[in-house]
């Protein structure tokens, strides 16, 4: 190892954070030391699955968004060789490209994501015809410095009309013409609602599953968030379609959340609503809950539960490959861990505890059953997922620009509102008090200085 690169590595792990926080509590047990995780043995890739109708052999854990190559690298270097890529990634294409010069490329099934919206800055609709998603298809492939995609994805469509995008399928035919992709998906958050209600996250992907023009998926599953997920990874296994998966880890930063509006209980700048207070003092009921349930299972980390989430989405055979956000090389030995383990008894009882007792605190990603009943039409799926981005992905400058670029509704119309989408919500999220909280988190103005 260059000293330059070694001098890197262990400069980006000090100053990272310590990762997912759990439910209230923060534990530094279990991160090795600096100097240790520079020159650490790291694990291997013990399990591969077939990506369903590909036929490629996919580690169960994948990659793809990252700020430092130097995990990345090591995750590569694991075995790990499924890497979730996106247009709106801007740079990462070209750090990826990086990464992977010089490595056997056929070993390398890299996906990358394009938007079907014409109302998206920088796309408009000449970038959704035909020429559009060649000419995006070009700029992804030349920044990542390979010749071809292993898949193309439609990224998040709001509906089952734009799925059918006819730019977008002239243009993959012709990519596989010519060589540059080999196999089309699909992604999906859950509901936009930017401008107006969306079509669920299931009735999307169900349709893409029957379709028949795409062969991988990427959507959002977690041990709070079943229902709508298995129900399409089932038909996903019917139609032979591969699954990968985002959003695996719904254990979020409690602590967190309470401290910041605690802050803007006492903040000058202004003072609560009594719709906040009340919201407030909802939440705070549940958070007292989930402080009972950590000390009666005795939990010392959030990684006891963060590797559990994990494992019980891979424990799923209609799984393939989970994708994870690595900041720092201890994420990158934790996650090498897993792959090829199997959910203990022990530690499967303890999901099933913390679902009914702390399951209230989680805004299931993808839901969309409460922001029918919003007067604002306030963006809750998207709003919700910025927030998961800085509060439990670590990837905050990240959340806080797309939150800023949000042309619908924001949170702030929550802060005098009775909570319509918190008495629609069938699993008691407080989701009043999670928007307010978010919208203080995530705005910028509130955050200088």
């Amino acid at each position: 190892m260059k000293k330059k690169e070694a001098t890197n590595r262990r400069g980006f792990i000090k100053k990272s954070v310590t990762g997912l926080m759990g439910a209230g509590f923060l534990s530094r047990e279990g991160f090795s030391h600096p100097e240790e995780a520079a020159t650490q043995d790291f694990p291997k890739i013990k399990s591969f699955r077939t990506l369903g109708r590909t036929g490629f052999k996919v580690s169960d854990i994948g990659t793809g968004d990252f700020d430092d190559p130097g995990p990345f690298r090591a995750l590569l270097d694991a075995g790990v060789n499924y890497i979730d890529t996106s247009e709106s990634y801007g740079q990462h294409g070209r750090k990826i490209g990086e990464v992977i010069k010089g490595r056997d490329r056929s070993s390398l099934f890299i996906t990358s994501k394009l938007r079907a919206n014409s109302s998206i800055r920088n796309i408009g609709k000449s970038g959704i015809s035909k020429e559009g998603f060649i000419r995006r298809t070009n700029r992804v492939l030349k920044a990542l410095g390979t010749d071809y995609l292993d898949c193309l994805m439609i990224s998040s469509p709001e509906t089952v009309e734009m799925l059918r995008c006819e730019g977008f399928h002239a243009a993959t035919a012709q990519l596989k013409k010519e060589g540059k992709i080999r196999f089309v998906g699909v992604s999906h958050h859950g509901s936009q609602w930017i401008t107006q209600p969306r079509e669920s996250m299931e009735k999307v992907l169900t349709a893409a599953a029957r379709d028949g023009r795409f062969d991988v998926m990427l959507l959002a599953y977690n041990f709070l968030k079943e229902d709508m997920s298995e129900r399409i990874l089932q038909v996903c296994k019917q139609e032979n379609i591969g699954t990968t998966l985002m959003k695996t880890n719904p254990v979020r930063t409690y602590k967190y959340f309470q401290e910041v509006l605690e802050k803007h209980r006492y903040s000058k700048s202004r003072k609560l609503t009594e719709q906040e207070k009340e919201g407030l003092r909802r939440y705070k009921k549940k958070v007292e809950n989930a402080q009972d349930f950590i000390k009666r299972y005795n939990l010392k980390s959030d990684k006891q539960i963060r590797d559990a989430a994990i494992l019980f989405v891979l424990s799923n055979p209609n799984v393939h490959t989970v994708c994870t956000t690595v900041l720092n090389f201890d994420d990158a030995s934790a996650y090498l861990k897993l792959s090829g383990k199997k959910l203990e008894p022990r530690d499967r009882s303890i999901l099933s505890a913390y679902k009914k007792e702390c399951g209230s605190l989680y805004c299931r990603h993808a839901c969309g059953i409460c922001e029918p009943r919003c007067p604002n039409k306030v963006p809750v799926n998207t709003i919700m997922r910025y927030d998961h981005y800085f509060a439990s992905q670590g990837r905050e400058k990240h959340a806080m620009i797309k939150y800023a670029a949000l042309k619908s509704a924001r949170a702030d119309k929550c802060q005098n509102c009775p909570g319509y989408c918190e008495s629609a919500c069938p699993y008691g999220v407080p989701v009043q008090a999670l928007l307010s909280s978010a919208h203080e988190t995530l705005s910028l103005k509130n955050r200088r200085g």
